[in-house]
């Protein structure tokens, strides 16, 4: 914002500003008029505030293809930011194209090819070589990190439409055929949820028919814990929360962008008004002012289906709705921590918070925040109509409760499967995923997705829960199993992992920053200096601000432990 005045909100002499020698206007870009008013006509109505700078840039690049530096500068005029806060924030995330002036826009059209670790598994390298030789010169071909569709490996998006089992043929029909769309899936709409029973139990907890205190002690006794990757108690978090002063505000992380997880999307393709829901119950039961639901980029279908089901919610509330926001991301995996969620949210870079002070009690807009991944939400209506033993009750080997596995790689039927808390993965294979693929031995697995460590196979009988797999140096985190063969090497699988954290890293802590691109560098390696790699990972376990930095070194050392024929 630029100022006429100086001097302090304190009173005194305020002076004006003097601008020395021959310029007439402060040091900085001046505003294209052009750019201006392409830039209000396409925003139109919509409000200037700060926490929707990332919603203006998606805006701009979806009109326009591109952000070009004209719209920039008139985009921070318009919001009365410093064009550097602009900047910052668009070249921050992966899907803002910015171009710089002088510089040529890109392409037409974008397609991007998932080279994450179920993909690389799956040909992602050939096919992107393939489309590169194939596509034409308005075709541009990028390599992406995890697209979300990991049982429909290798995956590909042509702009925003998702090709899975892509081939080069697929790819290309789809380009001619100019399908760059993603459609909303078929899932149950608003009328048909709300016949079925839907919001029922939402509005028994409004009108106190339902005691909140019991519905907290229910999720308490399930067992319920957030199923994001944390692992929190879901009913404990409630109770922190509500004893917070208010106002009180409540985040959704949607974000979903750990390799090898797709559960989120699964569910929601199928079910969306479960979870909506279940979180206009933990709304309730906290009494939360405000929510804002943060939905990854990659799913754009969902996208318009939450769009369009939030605006039947609006239009034909059971009950009386707080404001609820839903916000696009814009392509950064550390989005998916919690603070660095609520950092994009409020129109910033997605870089990490110093705890404490935590989220529950300093959060979005500084506000306590009930922060919750949407799986955990969508099993609340069930918790609270069928009670809490109805969750407790499943398990195997001593473990309670039910977990959605997102199993992909070398299995004949991955997808998201629904399975008992401890089920082991030699079980899940063989009574869920339909066993090997043929001519494929069970050779090792990753537990939790890109940042859970990498398991033998002669630890395939390790029950699958929070907790038990710690002693293994690995963590179940949002329960995504990538299965790998006698086919693939452990140590690959490990040098993909590590080139996925060094290039998600926000790059705010030297340890992460610095300690991922010299780890994936050393596992290039032919043999593996393993004293040196150990000592990287100490420094990045011990001195990293979040959860990426911390957990990046787990695939290394799984493999130095689990596989160290391999790195020899």
């Amino acid at each position: 914002m630029q100022h006429d005045t100086q001097g302090g909100s304190g009173g005194g002499e305020v002076k004006p500003v003097v601008f020395r020698g021959n310029r007439a206007r402060p040091k900085g870009r001046s505003v294209d008029p052009e750019a201006l008013r392409e830039v209000r006509e396409l925003l139109g109505d919509a409000p200037r505030d700060r926490d929707l700078l990332i919603e203006h840039l998606h805006r701009i690049q979806d009109r326009f293809g591109c952000l070009q530096a004209a719209h920039l500068v008139a985009l921070a005029a318009e919001m009365r930011l410093a064009v550097t806060e602009v900047y910052e924030v668009a070249t921050f995330y992966h899907h803002f194209d910015v171009v710089r002036e002088g510089d040529a826009p890109p392409p037409p059209l974008t397609v991007r090819v998932c080279d994450s670790v179920s993909c690389a598994l799956a040909g992602a390298g050939e096919l992107a070589s393939g489309l590169e030789r194939e596509l034409g010169s308005g075709v541009r071909v990028l390599h992406a990190p995890c697209i979300g569709r990991c049982e429909q490996a290798p995956a590909a998006v042509v702009h925003q439409h998702p090709v899975g089992h892509a081939t080069v043929e697929s790819v290309r029909e789809a380009v001619a055929a100019g399908r760059t769309r993603c459609e909303p899936p078929a899932a149950i709409d608003y009328d048909a949820y709300r016949a079925s029973g839907g919001y029922r139990t939402f509005v028994q907890c409004m009108t106190g028919e339902r005691d909140i205190e019991s519905v907290i002690a229910a999720m308490e006794s399930s067992g319920l814990r957030g199923l994001g990757g944390a692992g929190f108690p879901a009913g404990r978090k409630w109770r922190i929360v509500r004893n917070e002063p208010a106002p009180r505000v409540m985040a959704i992380n949607i974000d979903e962008g750990e390799p090898g997880t797709f559960k989120d999307r699964w569910y929601l393709e199928r079910d969306p008004h479960r979870f909506l829901e279940g979180m206009l119950i933990a709304a309730a039961a906290c009494q939360v002012g405000g929510i804002w639901i943060y939905l990854r980029d990659e799913y754009h279908g969902i996208r318009e289906l939450l769009e369009r089901e939030l605006a039947r919610l609006k239009a034909d509330p059971p009950w009386g709705l707080p404001p609820i926001h839903l916000r696009r991301g814009a392509g950064a995996y550390i989005c998916g921590e919690e603070s660095a969620m609520i950092e994009s949210i409020e129109g910033k870079r997605g870089m990490p918070r110093l705890r404490p002070p935590y989220v529950a009690q300093v959060g979005l807009f500084g506000r306590p925040t009930l922060e919750h991944n949407m799986e955990t939400l969508y099993w609340v209506r069930d918790i609270v109509e069928r009670g809490p033993e109805w969750f407790s009750g499943h398990g195997r080997h001593g473990r309670h409760g039910l977990r959605s596995f997102s199993v992909s790689g070398r299995v004949c039927k991955p997808g998201v499967h629904l399975a008992p808390a401890g089920i082991t993965v030699r079980e899940l294979i063989d009574e869920y995923c339909g066993g090997m693929l043929p001519g494929h031995a069970f050779h090792g697995y990753l537990p939790g997705g890109a940042s859970g460590g990498i398991l033998p196979a002669s630890l395939g009988d390790v029950p699958l829960d929070f907790d038990t797999l710690q002693p293994h140096g690995c963590f179940i985190g949002s329960a995504a199993i990538v299965v790998f063969s006698d086919r693939d090497r452990a140590a690959d699988v490990a040098r993909n992992l590590l080139g996925f954290f060094r290039d998600e890293s926000c790059g705010q802590c030297t340890p992460c920053r610095v300690g991922t691109a010299k780890a994936h560098a050393l596992l290039g390696e032919r043999r593996w200096d393993g004293a040196l790699l150990e000592e990287l990972s100490q420094a990045m376990a011990d001195a990293s601000i979040c959860g990426l930095g911390q957990a990046a070194p787990n695939p290394i050392r799984c493999v130095l432990r689990y596989f160290p024929e391999e790195v020899r």
